[in-house]
């Protein structure tokens, strides 16, 4: 299995980071078997995008809430990953603590 979890949505309250915020986060290594997805399906228009990371970040967005890893965005950087058989590629982690 690539993923630790296929999701279908965030299960994470809204954090409000804008991409200027995301892009203050330092890129870490992620292991793309402790990662759950937001999104079942890889979205063509989603991908294409003026905010997707296809065109803007280069490092996927992922949120760890409740000692859990949620790929937010990016979930083709990760395929991409999986494909060239990677363990793990290099992500923004935002650590979310809901208020």
């Amino acid at each position: 299995m690539v993923f630790k979890q296929v999701g279908t949505g965030r299960p994470y309250p809204e954090h409000g980071l804008a991409p200027r915020d995301w892009a203050r986060i330092p890129p870490r290594q992620v292991r793309l078997d402790e990662l759950v997805t937001t999104k079942s399906t890889l979205d063509l228009e989603h991908l294409l995008a003026k905010d997707s990371t296809f065109f803007g970040d280069l490092f996927p967005h992922v949120v760890h809430w409740e000692g859990r890893l949620y790929l937010e965005d990016g979930l083709h950087r990760a395929l991409r990953s999986a494909l060239q058989q990677r363990r793990t590629m290099p992500a923004r982690v935002h650590d979310f603590h809901a208020l």
